[in-house]
């Protein structure tokens, strides 16, 4: 029977309920399917090893910065990675890894040969967008690592 008189009724506060109900359970599902499907896995394999190491890994970084070492990632028309580097020695071998931070899982290893003074080229081109990179430096008795990001 139709309410002619067209007050709020109990019924239509109980279909409000529902629809409010119903769209923060769709925007939450809709949340969840993307952080599930964007998230790339494990940071670590145990997270107690992980632990065990963490003392050494803080020594090697101090060891790393103590190197003065500085590397600042940047990309090329073409897609290759150039590295302006300071302080890293001519004899040294540079790689790295990069990989999409979010999206799709991307990944490329790429090793750097030298252009110029203080100046290493990729081996790969890398497709636009947004990349992570982790970079190792190795010169004899000296190792450097770190992290740089290109857009």
């Amino acid at each position: 029977m139709a309410n002619k008189t067209g007050a709020f009724t109990g019924k239509h506060m109980a279909m409000v309920f529902i629809a409010g109900f119903g769209v923060v359970i769709a925007v939450n599902l809709v949340m969840a399917t993307f952080a599930v499907s964007s998230f790339h896995g494990t940071v670590v394999d145990n997270s107690y090893v992980a632990s065990q190491n963490y003392n050494g890994w803080l020594d090697k970084a101090e060891a790393a910065r103590a190197l003065g070492w500085q590397v600042l990632p940047s990309r090329r028309k073409g897609g290759r990675v150039v590295l302006e580097t300071h302080g890293v020695p001519v004899n040294a071998t540079i790689l790295a890894e990069a990989e999409r931070p979010l999206g799709d899982r991307e990944l490329a290893r790429l090793t750097f040969a030298p252009e110029g003074p203080n100046r290493w080229l990729s081996d790969k081109v890398i497709s636009p967008g947004r990349w992570k990179l982790r970079i190792a430096v190795r010169s004899p008795g000296q190792n450097w690592a770190g992290e740089g990001e290109l857009r």
